[in-house]
């Protein structure tokens, strides 16, 4: 595969590439593309803070327009690179970005553990508002829990190579199990 340095070179695909290393190389250019998206928006935003009036040379340098840098900085903006997620694409979290931080992290993380496309995410947060929400019930409670800087070290130690979140949920639950378990023997 190679990528040429101007926006309108082709992509020279190699002739006979299996059907899995053609779906390989799409995802590698689906993730160049949202990362370059990301990086458009932490750019703007950047500009903004350092050099005011950035639009009108955005505008520009991008060859893209004003409301497209917009939004891509208003996104970038309503997402810390903390909170963004690598599985999802930009797209994704522009689905979100209007909610407050709570909600966008409970609709992030039912997109990554539904594997829905943008469009999924659009339509199952379009079905939840309009009420006709598929499992009655089923919203997710969220906790907030503040924790020294220690306990993230040493839980993010312990978890190894597991997401945090991921991590403490399996921790909690076995420790619910083990619980519940022995109200079971005692009784």
């Amino acid at each position: 595969m190679t990528l040429a340095s101007t926006s309108t070179a082709p992509l020279h695909v190699r002739q006979g590439m299996s059907f899995r290393d053609w779906v390989t190389v799409g995802k590698r250019l689906a993730s160049v593309s949202s990362a370059s998206t990301w990086a458009l928006g932490d750019w703007l935003l950047f500009g903004e803070r350092t050099f005011g009036h950035r639009y009108r040379a955005a505008l520009e340098v991008t060859n893209l327009d004003y409301q497209t840098l917009r939004n891509y900085a208003w996104v970038a903006g309503s997402f810390a690179a903390p909170r963004r997620r690598g599985e999802l694409s930009f797209q994704h979290h522009a689905e979100v970005a209007a909610m407050a931080e709570v909600e966008q992290d409970i609709w992030l993380q039912r997109a990554i553990n539904g594997c829905w496309s943008r469009n999924e995410l659009r339509r199952r947060i379009k079905r939840h508002r309009e009420g006709l929400s598929e499992i009655p019930g089923a919203a997710p409670v969220v906790v907030r829990v503040e924790i020294t800087p220690e306990d993230e070290r040493r839980w993010k130690a312990a978890a190894d190579d597991k997401p945090l979140l991921e991590w403490l949920r399996s921790v909690a639950n076995a420790a619910a199990d083990e619980a519940l378990e022995s109200v079971v023997i005692a009784a």
